[in-house]
């Protein structure tokens, strides 16, 4: 091999490593096709590149940050979902553009947008199926699966758990685990415990656990919390929590005097159960991922979940 031949190969190695490398399309390249949802610091669309593919892939999900977004918190979202690759229930992420605003990244393509729309979009023809609890079950099980890896990763808490962050390709067989906006490396932080964990962003108050508020503690067992108050969203098609409380500071209250969102119409006792175990007090008394995983395949559809 020629020595020109050998730096370009090393260079096109080092562009493939390193996160900080440019961008390889231009925003100019993007055809936005249908908005998917709009988040409080950016907006997830379908989309195609006007030339050429991303990667190989010709449609794809977009996420465009809204103004204001820091570039360093953009970086850590991209580092983060870097480390989480190859899982089939984590949106995987496949290029990014942070060289100027509005920041864009690139991930592979889901078919059905998120879970939440998508249940309230096929309620009525969901609630006729005899299957519903089976369905959801499996749904519940492939999202346990994708927090299971995040947990394995051992410094990574996603902080952002909700049933509007779980993007569905095929429901129920392949649903994806999204948005790591508010994720967290552990590994940055100095303390866990200290004031720079609450985030200065407006955080989601109703998946968050008792402890956040309390003590200003977010750990992988607020993700199990988040992980049941997503149960309960997926049993009643998207409701949001806490229906009847309308200001956050009602929410906060609520949370800490350790009231719970009442139990859903028809839902199977096993369900039931992992989703008040997820709301144990105190937080080390919840299950983990792998526990919640355990369970959910010795209930009786374990046969279908497509292992």
């Amino acid at each position: 091999m020629c020595i020109s031949g050998y730096v370009i190969d090393l260079l096109q190695l080092w562009r493939s490593i390193n996160p900080t490398t440019g961008p390889r399309f231009a925003k100019s390249d993007l055809n936005l096709l249908q908005l998917i949802k709009a988040g409080k610091e950016g907006v997830f669309y379908k989309a195609r590149m006007i030339r050429g593919t991303c990667k190989g892939h010709n449609m794809f999900t977009c996420k465009i940050s809204k103004q204001g977004v820091r570039p360093k918190h953009v970086d850590t979202e991209v580092s983060i979902m870097r480390k989480l690759v190859h899982h089939k229930n984590i949106l995987q992420l496949l290029d990014w553009n942070t060289t100027e605003e509005p920041y864009v990244l690139i991930m592979e393509y889901v078919s059905h947008g998120t879970l939440r729309t998508f249940l309230q979009t096929n309620r009525l023809q969901l609630s006729a199926d005899p299957e519903l609890q089976s369905l959801l079950t499996i749904a519940s099980y492939h999202i346990a699966l994708a927090l299971q890896h995040l947990r394995s990763k051992m410094v990574i808490v996603h902080c952002d758990l909700a049933l509007r962050n779980v993007m569905v390709n095929k429901f129920p067989w392949e649903v994806k685990l999204a948005e790591f906006g508010l994720a967290r490396d552990l590994t940055r932080m100095t303390s866990r415990h200290s004031s720079r964990w609450r985030n200065p962003r407006r955080v989601p108050l109703r998946w968050y656990p008792p402890e956040y508020f309390k003590n200003n503690y977010y750990s992988f067992k607020g993700d199990v919390w988040a992980f049941g108050i997503v149960l309960w969203e997926m049993q009643t098609f998207g409701t949001l929590p806490y229906p009847n409380l309308e200001t956050s500071e009602s929410v906060v209250y609520h949370i800490c005097i350790g009231h719970k969102n009442t139990n859903p119409e028809g839902c199977r006792p096993e369900i039931l159960h992992i989703m008040r175990d997820c709301w144990l007090e105190p937080y080390n008394l919840r299950p983990s991922f792998t526990d919640i995983v355990h369970i959910q395949i010795s209930v009786p559809f374990a046969g279908l979940c497509g292992c």
